[in-house]
């Protein structure tokens, strides 16, 4: 049994994010009325809402409050330590995959219903960030990797064979050339109800209408540097001066412990490397997105992901492949890494070559080696402890949220999370018993038991599971598809 005390070298606090970040493709086309955005001129004084974190989650958070009248008359802060969506939402690889029997199927179900809960703003607001609805391709690359996951699989059909249905296995080659992958697979999964988008656009559009609406204060380049408590309020240090308030949420996945350090063993940052690559000439679009497990002798525990951009004619016709991982191909150490700031040339190397040799590109492919990048970057992932992200409220300290921790697939689970928290915070208010709530969120689908953040929760992630370096190091499978 891991003792449960220890935090590892790797598992120091997190850094604030750091100020030159790589260059991510998805900020290629900047929403400029966020730019150096802020509300007002001054940090105000105090907030009756503060959000901490402008990703998926923390502007789901303030969305969610926008539409609910319990928060009608509250004042909305909303703090972002670099420009609006610069963190991990806008540098992830643009997928909306849930993971249909990696993690059992109330987390299954929940992710699919996130997924759903998307696409309907989207296609509510008519949101310009290129959503298309596609099937999840997930490709094993030997036998044993293909029976595990046959496993969890055929166990699904015992225990909620309606999502099981939502999942197919194919392994006879005709089948696979059908989704432009290479005979050499072992097999595939797919699995109904992903989509893929550009993050950042959906994410700027939510905060830019919030703003315009006058229902948040959003204040850009106003990193937190702490956060003290004092009479059951919450101080917020910036170098701009503090902010106080009754709530504050942080939706500040990989950066968490930087403001909360007894969760440096439970959210680990991780970077993680991604690409934008041109097609080959007169190529054809690909009809899924894909996760490459086992492939090319990276490790099984650190899945590829690829999705592709539409052809959209001029003067966007590329199509870009947006492709990343590569871990194990990497020159740097990326465990505990909170610097976004560098490129892996060995991952980034991997990446320019890899989906030559694992799907059919099909165009002009004769004797080309690797693929021109249009854009190489960097992001930072938040890994559980226990491969389960942390929602709920912070123990021990009054006022204090959390939603975090997605081990790399925000974008199925931050919305949804997002809205989980902003519904436990007005219940709590309102006067309902917390627990009693959680439970009835469980029992109604709008939270997997596993999520919710407690202490014996805590307690076992440390008793129970190793650390997130030594899960890393000796192969545990932690599911993520940025």
């Amino acid at each position: 049994m891991p003792d449960g005390n220890t935090i590892t070298m790797k598992h120091v606090q997190a850094t604030l994010p750091v100020p030159d970040s790589t260059h991510s493709f998805w900020h290629s086309e900047p929403n400029k009325f966020l730019i150096g955005h802020r509300s007002t001129e001054d940090l105000p004084a105090e907030a009756d809402i503060v959000i901490v974190g402008t990703g998926i989650t923390g502007t789901s958070v303030a969305r969610f409050l926008a539409e609910d009248e319990r928060a009608d008359e509250k004042s909305i802060v909303v703090l972002e330590a670099r420009e609006a969506c610069w963190g991990a939402t806008g540098r992830n690889g643009g997928h909306c995959q849930p993971l249909l029997f990696d993690r059992g199927p109330e987390v299954a179900s929940f992710e699919l219903k996130n997924v759903h809960t998307v696409q309907s703003y989207i296609e509510k607001h008519d949101v310009p960030c290129e959503w298309r609805s596609v099937s999840g391709c997930r490709t094993f690359w030997s036998e044993d990797l293909l029976e595990e996951a046959e496993k969890e699989i055929a166990h699904l059909h015992k225990i909620s064979p309606e999502v099981a249905s939502r999942v197919t296995v194919i392994k006879d080659k005709d089948e696979l050339k059908k989704h432009r992958v290479s005979p050499d697979c072992t097999g595939v999964t797919l699995t109904e109800g992903a989509g893929s988008l550009w993050p950042y656009k959906l994410v700027t559009y939510i905060l830019e209408k919030l703003v315009t609406e006058k229902r948040i204060n959003l204040q850009t380049k106003t990193p937190v540097t702490s956060i003290t408590s004092s009479d059951g309020k919450n101080t917020l240090h910036t170098d701009r001066g503090t902010i106080t308030s009754n709530t504050v949420i942080l939706a500040t996945n990989a950066y968490t412990s930087a403001l909360l350090p007894q969760f440096a063993d439970l959210i680990v940052p991780v970077r993680g490397e991604m690409s934008a690559l041109f097609p080959p000439a007169n190529s054809t679009i690909l009809p899924d997105s894909y996760g490459m497990v086992g492939a090319l002798d990276q490790p099984a525990n650190n899945d590829d992901y690829l999705i592709q951009r539409p052809y959209a004619g001029v003067p966007n016709p590329a199509g870009h492949l947006m492709f990343g991982g590569g871990r194990g191909a990497g020159d740097k150490d990326s465990m505990g890494t909170c610097d976004d700031s560098v490129i892996d040339e060995g991952s980034a190397a991997y990446l320019r070559s890899a989906l030559l040799k694992v799907l059919d590109l099909d165009g002009d492919t004769k004797g080309l080696k690797e693929l021109k990048a249009a854009g190489q970057w960097t992001g930072i992932m938040g890994y559980s402890r226990d491969d389960h992200p942390w929602v709920g409220k912070v123990p021990d300290r009054e006022g204090l949220w959390l939603s975090g921790g997605y081990t790399g697939h925000g974008m199925p689970n931050g919305t949804l999370c997002g809205k989980a928290v902003v519904d436990m915070v007005l219940a709590e208010e309102a006067g309902e018993e917390l627990s009693a709530f959680q439970a009835k969120m469980v029992k109604d689908g709008d939270l997997p038991e596993s999520y919710i953040l407690s202490k014996e929760r805590i307690q076992n992630a440390r008793a129970k599971f190793l650390t997130v370096a030594e899960q890393d190091a000796k192969g545990v499978h932690m599911n993520g598809v940025v």
